[in-house]
């Protein structure tokens, strides 16, 4: 399976968080992510968020840019959408 490839550019890793969060609910269990990250933080965030969430943490992957694999898991922590950091508030 080719990876999906998430460019976060020069973004913070809180905005790559977002955007990681948003995209990752749409993708089948085991999809694998590759996400291009210049944040100096992503190599502590997006490790931390994997552990929260359940979506498994691949490690840097070698290349020209520092990229960070992710791979989806089946029954993941749902987050809260405007803070990904956090578990989605409970329902009503």
């Amino acid at each position: 399976m080719t990876p999906v490839v998430i460019d976060g550019g020069d973004r913070r890793c809180v905005l790559l968080l977002l955007e990681l969060r948003r995209l990752i609910t749409t993708m089948p269990a085991g999809t694998i992510i590759h996400l291009i990250a210049t944040d100096p933080a992503a190599p502590l965030d997006l490790p931390a968020w994997c552990h929260l969430t359940g979506h498994t943490y691949l490690g840097p992957v070698p290349g020209d840019r520092p990229t960070y694999a992710v791979q989806v898991a089946d029954a993941a922590v749902l987050t809260d959408p405007r803070s990904p950091w956090r578990p989605a508030p409970a329902g009503p």
